[in-house]
């Protein structure tokens, strides 16, 4: 079968979030015989250096060449239109050429989109079978940033998710099927009373590479793994630093915190003078880090599918602090496989218990990993993306 793929973030390296789903799509079709052709795009000239690469998972890849300031522009805009202003951003009169091109040369058999903000270049296309795969709903997630920033700001992103809600509905409608990474997620995709047909597939974790190494930890560490320019990382170390970690202090006052993560602001490398909290920046590998801790916290205020740092965490046999926002993507139980909390005081406790009981951190430590290799491995989320993808591309 011949598929057109196409998403808003080149999947490779798949070192982050918004590549590392897409590139186990396109390794898994084209694995078991799929011609998958690859359209994205690229931010800079780094970015677009590192994408090759993928030549061995692929037919044939395109990517566009855009630069922030261009693409900003575009979503201003944006603002007094109908049309999202990340919908602005994603657009590149290339990238939607050679996908045209593309769709005019090579027969293909189905259309697969990752993100909602990519539909635009396939939405009207309506003899070739489509996926869209929303992954997280994008509307939710700008309409619960307005909690957290100062009018106008906050008004601006209201805007944005409202008209995104609306793009997502008419989305829905245009292709013959839709997907996301969630249950959680699922139930706000059939919230919208649009699609044609909805199903899920979760995102998976390589627990060969994340595992275990069988090395000491330091009990009174923790850790947080995470790009520091995304904004609910930012805003939640932020108020880790200056809410919970006070409350640790007073029971464990030689506690450690690493913050682990690239593009650090500036605000996030002040945390860095607060005793004990270390803020690496970007790191060749942050597996060590991470596995040296007692636990890794994920105190997520603003959080929609999958946190992936959570599923790479348990994983390693390191037991996970996350709030209960977060826990709403991983497929397992608090308290069993990790536990919850949603204010400091619950933070606190439950990072000085397992700093302090070895035996609640090996408990927490063994079924974590267990159920990621149950629930969360790759191979069996994309056997089923892979069924999903068959049966739509017979639909027509």
């Amino acid at each position: 079968m011949n598929i057109l793929y196409v998403c808003h973030r080149f999947p490779f390296p798949p070192k982050r979030g918004g590549k590392i789903r897409p590139f186990n799509m396109i390794k898994h079709l084209s694995a078991h015989g799929h011609r998958v052709w690859v359209a994205s795009l690229a931010r800079n000239q780094e970015e677009y250096d590192e994408c090759h690469g993928i030549e061995e998972f692929c037919e044939d890849y395109f990517i566009a060449k855009i630069t922030e300031s261009h693409q900003w522009l575009k979503m201003i805009l944006n603002l007094p239109i109908p049309t999202p202003s990340s919908m602005g951003y994603f657009h590149s009169r290339e990238l939607k050429q050679k996908i045209d091109e593309w769709l005019a040369k090579n027969n293909i058999d189905l259309i697969f989109v990752h993100c909602s903000s990519v539909a635009q270049y396939v939405e009207d296309i309506t003899h070739i079978p489509k996926i869209l795969d929303f992954g997280d709903m994008d509307s939710e997630k700008w309409l619960s940033y307005r909690a957290f920033k100062p009018f106008p700001l906050s008004w601006g992103y209201w805007w944005e998710g409202t008209k995104m809600a609306r793009a997502e509905r008419k989305l829905a409608a245009k292709f013959d099927l839709s997907t996301c990474t969630t249950k959680a997620e699922l139930d706000t995709l059939n919230g919208l009373g649009s699609a044609r047909a909805t199903n899920w597939f979760p995102n998976g974790v390589d627990a060969d590479y994340f595992k275990p190494d069988g090395e000491p930890y330091v009990p009174n560490s923790i850790s947080f793994i995470g790009r520091m320019d995304y904004f609910p990382n930012q805003e939640c170390m932020i108020s880790f630093c200056h809410n919970t970690l006070p409350l640790i202090k007073q029971q464990v006052p030689d506690v450690q915190l690493f913050i682990v993560g690239a593009e650090p602001s500036e605000e996030i490398k002040k945390l860095g003078e607060i005793q004990g909290v270390t803020v690496t920046g970007s790191v060749p590998d942050v597996r060590p880090f991470i596995l040296r801790t007692a636990a890794m916290v994920a105190p997520l205020n603003i959080a929609r599918g999958t946190q992936n740092k959570i599923l790479e965490a348990m994983a390693m046999g390191v037991p996970v602090v996350c709030s209960s926002l977060a826990s709403g993507g991983i497929d397992a139980v608090a308290n069993e496989h990790f536990l919850v909390a949603d204010t400091p005081e619950e933070y606190a406790a439950n990072l000085v218990k397992l700093m302090q009981d070895t035996n609640e951190r090996s408990r927490l430590a063994e079924s974590g990993r267990q159920r990621v290799l149950d629930n969360h491995n790759w191979p069996a989320s994309m056997e089923k993306m892979r069924s999903i993808v068959e049966t739509t591309a017979q639909s027509k």
